[in-house]
């Protein structure tokens, strides 16, 4: 059996540290595992997506148009952008709180998401909404959204991985004095 499964948003909410605990998660259960990502625009603000794939007969590390199973938006425009992607009968984990792109900032436009997540609600099927902004805000820091996401998409078993399997991976990847917070994070 194979998975793909994309992961979105933009420079520094965390997507690669998402992509490689996923990862080596995989790696850790003896699931062969390929990773590609874009993070040229990787700067605050910028474009950021990473494909993984598990399973078998694996042979490249991209996966074409409709044939996502997952995407992990941590950021809602950027999810609609990777929207293509997903299969019939796919899941879209997204987080509810968009980030103003530079061009809209310069323009003076307004951009709120909503109409993001009312478009992914209409065209994705499959939407779980995580309020990301309010789960790091009771946390007490904006840098835990990315263990939010991926908490969210393992306890509603779109990622074939339990929360302590991932938990035990973060461990082995992040710095102890943020152990506790990312756990908490996890399991929010």
């Amino acid at each position: 059996m194979q998975s793909n499964i994309l992961i979105c948003g933009v420079g520094g909410q965390g997507i690669v540290l998402t992509s490689k605990l996923i990862a080596a998660a995989a790696m850790a259960h003896d699931i062969p595992v390929m990773s590609a990502e874009t993070i040229g625009m990787a700067q605050k603000g910028g474009s950021v997506f990473s494909f993984l794939r598990l399973g078998d007969d694996l042979y490249c590390p991209m996966f074409p148009e409709r044939s996502a199973d997952l995407i992990i938006g941590f950021e809602p425009a950027e999810a609609v952008r990777m929207l293509p992607y997903l299969k019939d009968g796919g899941k879209v984990v997204v987080n509810t709180h968009p980030i103003m792109p530079v061009t809209a900032t310069l323009s003076g436009s307004d951009y709120t998401g909503s109409e993001m997540l009312d478009y992914l609600k209409r065209n994705a099927g499959d939407v779980l909404l995580v309020d990301g902004d309010k789960a790091c805000e009771e946390l007490g820091s904006p840098k835990v959204l990315n263990m939010v996401m991926l908490g969210a998409a393992v306890r509603n078993d779109v990622i074939p991985f339990s929360v302590d399997d991932i938990e035990d991976i973060m461990k082995k990847t992040v710095k102890p004095q943020f152990h506790e917070l990312n756990s908490k994070a996890l399991r929010y």
